[in-house]
């Protein structure tokens, strides 16, 4: 029987594999673990297996590990990933997409029941509707202060009650009520907090963006520096259509005002000259809008026009006798 390692040879084994991951792997997720079974962690490796790897283990071996890889590679961008490591926290390095990644890690949520002295992560309310309970638990509901009413021989809930508040330690009495009810009010699993790429760290939010967001995001910086630029007249890519496009309006409000001329402003001042030269241009686009509306609203009366039925559809004939 091969002897059992010390807990310096265990700490040495923990140190080589943390590195060797490192030396693999450029992309990491730092996950909350915080009330997740043995076996939801097991289930949670076998489901993300051949792509990506879980590991756990105290902080202060990991963070020394992880500084220790840094000195020796001097890569300093690992000292970032060793400050993340805050809590009841493990680390998932992933060769797969990052998204796909942690939302398959999403899929491993259970239900758990609430805990006297547990603290509620999300609002658990009460709904109304009947309970099933004998009118002889109805203390539980005073108790907590929820309107109840006895119905055919059962508790029925008649309003919807706020019974804990995220934040809030779960009570005992909350607690009972919620198991007589059968109510499992939070679900558990790893939560991925940080997002680690190539020496970038990030929030798992970044993860959700899709290219519409970006390209919207992008527009408002655009937007922004557009706005600057003109503010202070100082040419960018950007603001440069905008500056030429008001230089012009300048130019040719100075060419109206004076004698001055350029081909451009020749029509502007025949069109100043003679008012009506307007209502000729604009005519053709208001034909045009105008014959359109008008085709469209035939389209409409013939859709609402009743087909006209014949003397036969309608069960008889002139000729009848």
């Amino acid at each position: 029987m091969a002897p059992k390692p010390t807990k310096a040879e265990k700490k040495v084994a923990y140190d080589q594999k943390l590195c060797q991951l490192l030396d693999e792997y450029s992309q990491i997720l730092i996950a909350s673990a915080d009330n997740v079974g043995s076996n939801q962690l097991q289930g949670i490796r076998k489901g993300l297996r051949g792509h990506s790897i879980v590991l756990m283990g105290k902080n202060t071996m990991m963070k020394r590990s992880i500084r220790l890889y840094a000195e020796r590679t001097g890569n300093d961008n690992f000292r970032k990933l060793a400050d993340q490591l805050v809590g009841n926290v493990g680390l998932i390095f992933t060769k797969g997409d990052l998204k796909e990644v942690s939302e398959e890690i999403a899929k491993y949520k259970v239900g758990a029941p609430a805990r006297v002295g547990l603290v509620a992560p999300i609002d658990v309310v009460v709904p109304p509707g009947n309970t099933g309970l004998d009118p002889s638990q109805t203390s539980f509901f005073q108790v907590l202060n929820i309107p109840t009413k006895i119905n055919k021989g059962t508790v029925e809930i008649i309003t919807p009650v706020e019974l804990i508040r995220k934040g809030e330690k779960v009570g005992s009495s909350e607690a009972a009520l919620l198991a007589k009810l059968g109510i499992r009010p939070f679900s558990y699993g790893l939560i991925i907090q940080k997002v680690y790429d190539n020496g970038s760290i990030f929030d798992p939010a970044v993860l959700d963006l899709t290219d519409e967001d970006l390209l919207e995001k992008f527009a408002v910086g655009v937007s922004m520096v557009t706005s600057l630029s003109l503010a202070i007249s100082y040419p960018t890519l950007a603001a440069a259509p905008h500056m030429f496009i008001n230089a012009y309006k300048n130019v040719l409000a100075i060419a109206v005002a004076t004698d001055y001329d350029f081909p451009q402003a020749e029509k502007v001042k025949e069109y100043l000259k003679d008012p009506s030269k307007f209502a000729v241009a604009a005519a053709p686009v208001a034909a045009a809008d105008t014959g359109a509306g008008a085709a469209a609203a035939k389209e409409e009366e013939k859709k609402e026009e009743p087909a006209e039925e014949s003397d036969e559809e309608m069960g008889f004939s002139l000729f009848d006798d």
